[in-house]
């Protein structure tokens, strides 16, 4: 399979600090890749070194195969985490005037097609300042994909969208992939990064701990999830703890309650205490979500010994 990207034993230091440790990262060609990790693990840094923003210590970094040339920049589109429009500048002059800078063809047309793509062709000829957060982060979008570029990198695109607006930005990635782009996008959202996602990396202390498909990344944690639904909710479900070895932890969402058990438990032996003491409308078992496996990574757990821990 042909690689966009391939990053080997890249590491970043700031001062003291490792930023990125030792990473090696493939990214298939025409592929989704997530970049997940918690706030200052590493992600933004990893993609700015990928848009030659910053620089590596170590390891090497190839795009289209090879090391970055300045002529690069016309093949890729970066939408940073920092947003940055000119205000005063009107909507399609302004993308007239992003595209000029990486040698665009048929600018104008291809702005007017993303402008009416995203529900933003009637405010083309309107100052960016009169534009709300959302339309702002949409029109900074198009910025970044008016020349039809070849990789697309998207730090936190859907950060601060609506449920509306976070779908049609969800439309206009999967459009780019069915072109044949490549796309990398780092989020928090795991629900996005689960759905959309050809491959998802997780990024944590610097250190790379996840890299693969989806399922390959579940199927590492096997089928220790169970989803319930009952009448007697969190308060049977803690007396069901008491009685039953094996269940690691409960977490609760109000009218439905996910356990985690151990690999020698039984579900079934749950599931009969569970029906002795309260009516079951849901018990279905499964392999954990991405959120779940990202809580279990990267939250701290405090042992009995006061020490400090992963959840994972």
């Amino acid at each position: 399979m042909e690689n966009t990207i391939e990053i080997k034993n890249v590491t970043k230091k700031f001062g003291d600090f490792t930023a990125v440790n030792d990473l090696t990262l493939n990214v298939p060609k025409g592929s989704i890749y997530g970049f997940i990790g918690p706030n200052g693990s590493g992600k933004t840094t990893t993609l700015r070194m990928l848009m030659n923003i910053i620089y590596q210590d170590s390891g090497d970094i190839h795009i289209f195969g090879e090391k970055y040339k300045q002529s690069f920049k016309d093949r890729i589109g970066y939408l940073p985490e920092e947003r940055g429009l000119y205000k005063s500048m009107k909507v399609r002059e302004l993308l007239h005037f992003f595209g000029k800078l990486k040698n665009g063809k048929n600018i104008l047309a291809e702005a007017d097609k993303w402008l009416k793509k995203l529900d933003l062709y009637n405010w083309r000829d309107e100052k960016v300042e009169t534009l709300s957060k959302g339309m702002g982060q949409k029109i900074q979008f198009i910025a970044s994909v008016v020349t039809s570029p070849e990789l697309i990198i998207l730090d936190e695109p859907f950060s601060g969208l609506d449920p509306v607006n976070r779908d049609v930005m969800k439309d206009a990635v999967l459009e780019l992939k069915e072109s044949g782009t490549t796309v990398i996008f780092s989020t928090h959202d795991m629900d996005i990064a689960e759905k959309m996602c050809d491959y998802v990396f997780m990024i944590y202390k610097g250190k790379k701990v996840l890299d693969g498909t989806l399922d390959s990344i579940k199927n590492n944690y096997g089928t220790d999830i169970i989803k319930i639904m009952s009448e007697g909710g969190l308060q049977v479900l803690k007396e069901v703890q008491n009685e039953i070895k094996g269940i690691e932890n409960i977490n609760d969402f109000g009218h439905i309650q996910e356990i985690r058990i151990e690999k020698t438990c039984n579900p079934q032996n749950i599931l009969r205490s569970l029906i002795e003491k309260t009516a079951v409308s849901r018990f279905e078992i499964s392999q954990p979500s991405l959120h779940d496996i990202f809580v279990r990574i990267a939250k701290p757990v405090v042992e009995n010994d006061g020490e400090v821990k992963n959840a994972g």
